[in-house]
Order: structure tokens, then C-alpha cells, then sequence
């Protein structure tokens, strides 16, 4: 089943007085490039957390956050001494040089002044990583099916962008002869223009017109397109984390393509192949969201 690279998936969990939040969101990317955003405390385990990460995603930017909400009177925290020290001491200089005594005041305001508490960590508690575990397995899981609902939707679409390009291909087939006629049609005029009958050689004639068709057969590059997009359609419906492979498929596409339309030399072909580069352009830009 095919997998977009957008992707999003949320879990939320309590842990004791914690409440946990866990989000994963993707954009597509060639190769995985995956953004943590943690708290400190958590760090020990980032390693751990990215390998983990990475058995269940291969590919997009991923952004991963972990989010840790503590009610405020469960925080603990500490004075920060030399903090409040400094303050007091810059206080006390303001209040004597204003002549102000109420130096029993000054402390009460220097401890109320920025960064003069800090939170106290704790260590990391096994059963807590344990059980945030299970969150990001939650998450990943709504996230792999955000990325298959996408991959629905990915799929109708490149399976009709392949099979407007056969159509197309088919519509090639009835100005085949015409083209070929129209070649000999030409020769046989310059032929004219230039020497008399007595002197024309139908032998040369026929080897001269040969060698215009085989130079303007478009049979190989038809059978090699269809076969190419036979096996696009097979990819993606038979194999997993398609993404790289159906571009290199892509690429034989538009290589066969644009040799098409190089040989046609006829109006009406060359019209078919414009259309043709169109829905493998759109193509493309779809294969690119594609895991």
C-alpha cells in the first residue's frame, strides 16, 4: 500500500502529576531527516529515541515533539543564593544612595527579582520512559495511518495519470500509416522535381524509403513506454516504500517520451507527446510525496 510523506499522529498520556504530549508530523524529503524537540531531562535518551524513530520511519523530514506539562505547585525548586545575594546587595546600594531605610523590605523584593529560583531535576524514572514508549507507539500508529489515508488518495492518482498516458500512447496508433504515406509521398515529389522518369531508379526508390522508415519507427519506443508503465502500476500495487523506485520508473518514462517525440514528425504526434510530458510532469510531482 502505498504511504504519503505527510503525516501527522498525537498521543497524550499522565504519568503520576505529569500530563505527556506526543506529535509527529511529516513534509516529504528524499531521505529521512528527522527534528527532536524534547526537554532537558529527557536528553540521556535521544539516541535511543531517534534509532526507535527510525524502524518505523524511513523517509521525510519528521518533526518529533515531547511535550511535559507539571502543575506549578508540584515543581520543585531551589534559591539560587548567589542570585539573591546580588540583587540584594544592588538593592541595598540603590536604597542608601536615595536614602532610603527599609532595608528589611529589600530581601522580600530581591526574591521575587528573574532567575533567583531554579527547578530541581530529577532523575529520569525507567517506568516514566516505559510508559512514554507506549505514547509514541500510539502516535506513530496514527501517524502511519494518517500517511496510508494520503497514500489512497496518491494512488487514484498516479494509477490515472498512467493510464491517460497509454491512452494517449493509443491515440498515436491511427497517424502511424498516415505519417509513413506522408514521408512517401514526399520523396516521390522531390523525385519528380528533379529527375524524369527514365531516369528513375525504383530500386533506390524503395531502399531510399526503407531507411526514412526505420529512421521514423516509433515501435520499439511504443512497447518499451507500455512496458514501463505496466510496471509502474506493479510497483504500486506489489511492493512497499515505493517512493525512489517509482521515480527511476518515472525517469525511463520521460526518456522514452521524449525519444517519441523526437522520431514522430508528424503534427498530430507531436501534440499526443506534448500532452503526454504534461501528465508525467504531474506525475512526478506526486511520486515526490510518496515514501
Amino acid at each position: 500500500m502505498l504511504q504519503s510523506m505527510t503525516g501527522f499522529g498525537k498521543a497524550v498520556g499522565s504519568y503520576k502529576n505529569k500530563t505527556i504530549n506526543i506529535e509527529i508530523k511529516s513534509l516529504n524529503s528524499k531521505h529521512l531527516d528527522l527534528n527532536l524537540r524534547i526537554p532537558s531531562f529527557y536528553r540521556e535518551k535521544e539516541l535511543e529515541l531517534r534509532s526507535y524513530l527510525s524502524k518505523s520511519i524511513q523517509r521525510g523530514k519528521v518533526d518529533f515533539s515531547l511535550f511535559v506539562e507539571i502543575p506549578e505547585t508540584d515543581k520543585a525548586q531551589k534559591i539560587n543564593k548567589s542570585v539573591v545575594f546580588s540583587y540584594y546587595h544592588d538593592l541595598k546600594v540603590i536604597a542608601h544612595e536615595l536614602d532610603i531605610q527599609s532595608n528589611d523590605k529589600l530581601l522580600s523584593l530581591a526574591i521575587k527579582m528573574p532567575d533567583t529560583l531554579s527547578q530541581v531535576r530529577e532523575d529520569l524514572d525507567e517506568n516514566e520512559w516505559q510508559m512514554i514508549l507506549v505514547l509514541i507507539d500510539e502516535a506513530i500508529e496514527k501517524f502511519v495511518d494518517f500517511r496510508k489515508t494520503e497514500g489512497e488518495s496518491l494512488h487514484k492518482e498516479l494509477t490515472f495519470r498512467i493510464a491517460r498516458i497509454l491512452t494517449l500512447l493509443d491515440a498515436v496508433i491511427p497517424f502511424e500509416e498516415e505519417r509513413i504515406e506522408t514521408v512517401k509521398a514526399r520523396i516521390n515529389k522531390n523525385l519528380e522535381q528533379h529527375i524524369t522518369n527514365a531516369q528513375k531508379d525504383d530500386n533506390r526508390f524503395e531502399q531510399e524509403l526503407i531507411y526514412y522508415i526505420e529512421k521514423l519507427d516509433i515501435t520499439e519506443e511504443k512497447v518499451r513506454l507500455k512496458a514501463h508503465c505496466e510496471h509502474f502500476l506493479d510497483v504500486i500495487e506489489n511492493e512497499e516504500k515505493q517512493g525512489k523506485k517509482l521515480g527511476f520508473i518515472g525517469q525511463e518514462i520521460g526518456r522514452e517520451v521524449n525519444t517519441l517525440g523526437s522520431k514522430a514528425n508528424h503534427q498530430e504526434i507531436q501534440k499526443l507527446v506534448v500532452q503526454m510530458k504534461d501528465e508525467l510532469e504531474k506525475l512526478k510531482e506526486q511520486i515526490l510525496n510518496i515514501q
